[in-house]
């Protein structure tokens, strides 16, 4: 396995990176006249903290995880297109993904110009080891797995991810942004383990709260590093900030939401099996239901019809003829299925 230094681009090994006031002080003070900031309209007119140190340090308390190994980002895809930038040399290094997965993957890698080698999951939804082995190369310095799967819900075996982990010459990035929806465990314990491991989970799922646009990636201290380095300066704002304090602190809340989630989708799931026009609900691991369904454009254009908005996913490989249906509160998931019986009457 090649060191984090070997895989690094030479000029981002190089790079100087900004300095801002709070990166030369930290602290309390009574005067800040450091940042050109204007001294009305406290607390907003203070840039925030750069490095998120308050919930880092909330995170590090629920997760087990030294705050150091912790990078937050806007969202998931900001540190998913640091790591293209940080490892991948555009027009000369390429990523390998699984397919189906996250489109993201794709986006980032178009943006940077770094080609992406996508391998077929089995007719199943599981990992092809093998494949993913022998699509790889010495230029190959990222590999993206996703578990539980968007869009197949599914989780893959823990063995299966170890053994690629373990195996791939450059960085693997495992985004683990539903598995609070799973019974499988992350591989956030093991992580020490693992110095070529990125795993990526996120606020937007169970945590509810897509809006803020907060992702966390954890990893080993010099990879946390190395994407603090490259990161516009303040790239969380500071009510985002704030809200993830308040939102850490009622992660009970949270479970409960994960409870009933659970709840619903057994209950959408048993409902959608009894419809004539579903051919197949595929387990789930996530809050969402993928099916097969006899013809999903015409389904789909009846459910937009009815204001209720699901996912075609039809052009997605593997998927064809497939919905994706995310759960609901259950007054939303009964609209649903009325709206769906009533277009297995027509």
């Amino acid at each position: 396995m090649k060191t984090i230094d070997q895989l690094l681009r030479p000029n981002i090994k190089g790079l100087k990176p900004y300095s801002s006031a709070r990166d030369e002080f930290t602290g309390d003070a009574s005067v800040f006249l450091d940042a050109n900031e204007n001294p009305f309209n406290q607390p907003y007119n203070r840039y925030p903290d750069p490095y998120q140190r308050k919930v880092k340090n909330k995170i590090s308390e629920l997760k087990g995880i030294e705050a150091e190994r912790i990078f937050l980002g806007n969202g998931s895809d900001e540190p998913i297109d640091l790591l293209f930038r940080a490892f991948c040399e555009p027009g000369v290094d390429n990523v390998v993904s699984i397919d189906p997965s996250y489109g993201m993957y794709q986006v980032a890698a178009d943006i940077n110009n770094v080609e992406v080698r996508k391998v077929l999951l089995t007719d199943n939804f599981e990992l092809d080891v093998e494949a993913l082995f022998a699509t790889s190369d010495d230029n190959s310095k990222l590999l993206f797995i996703c578990s539980p799967n968007n869009p197949t819900g599914n989780c893959f075996a823990e063995k299966d991810i170890v053994s690629l982990i373990q195996g791939f010459d450059g960085i693997v990035v495992l985004d683990e942004a539903y598995i609070d929806f799973a019974p499988e465990k992350s591989l956030l314990k093991r992580i020490d383990e693992f110095p070529n491991l990125v795993i990526l989970q996120t606020f937007s799922k169970a945590w509810g709260m897509a809006g803020i646009r907060l992702g966390m990636a954890f990893a080993s201290a010099e990879i946390t590093s190395i994407l603090s380095n490259i990161k516009y300066p303040y790239n969380i704002n500071i009510l985002t900030q704030e809200k993830a304090l308040e939102l850490l602190d009622n992660e009970k809340d949270k479970l409960y939401w994960v409870e009933r989630l659970l709840a619903e989708r057994q209950v959408l799931a048993d409902a959608l099996e009894k419809m004539s026009f579903v051919q197949k609900v595929y387990p789930s691991d996530a809050n969402y239901l993928l099916i097969r369904v006899n013809d999903a454009k015409a389904i789909y254009q009846f459910l937009v019809d009815k204001k209720i908005i699901v996912r075609d996913r039809s052009s997605v490989s593997l998927c064809t003829g497939c919905l994706r249906i995310t759960i609901g509160q259950p007054a939303e998931n009964s609209l649903l299925l009325e709206a769906l019986s009533l277009y297995a009457q027509k």
